[in-house]
């Protein structure tokens, strides 16, 4: 007589990837460096969301979860500062209060 009961192995849960330990290092460095990085649109926006992607791609592994989640407040904190400075930027350029030069 065969069961129609479905089989559940007991095999523990997968241990976490090391790559995912990678992640969480890498979003908080990233973080840290947009921080600096910031005045730079150019440069601060693409390492924050870098920064961002990388902590929440790191948050899977459970003893890492607090490095990505300071990471990823890091990062989000040097996005809202870049877009601010990109916006403030932009509006002097088009009201003309810019650096005056001499001429």
């Amino acid at each position: 007589m065969e069961s129609n009961q479905p089989q559940f192995s007991s095999s523990p849960a997968p241990a976490p990837n090391n790559n995912q330990k990678i992640m969480a290092i890498g979003s908080l460095v990233l973080g840290v460096i947009n921080l600096c990085s910031w005045f730079f649109p150019i440069c601060g926006f693409p390492l924050s969301v870098t920064g961002i992607v990388l902590g929440y791609l790191g948050m899977k592994d459970q003893t890492q979860k607090n490095l990505a989640i300071a990471g990823i407040a890091l990062s989000v904190l040097g996005l809202l500062a870049t877009c601010v400075n990109a916006a403030l930027g932009a509006y002097m350029a088009m009201s003309g209060n810019g650096i005056q030069f001499p001429q």
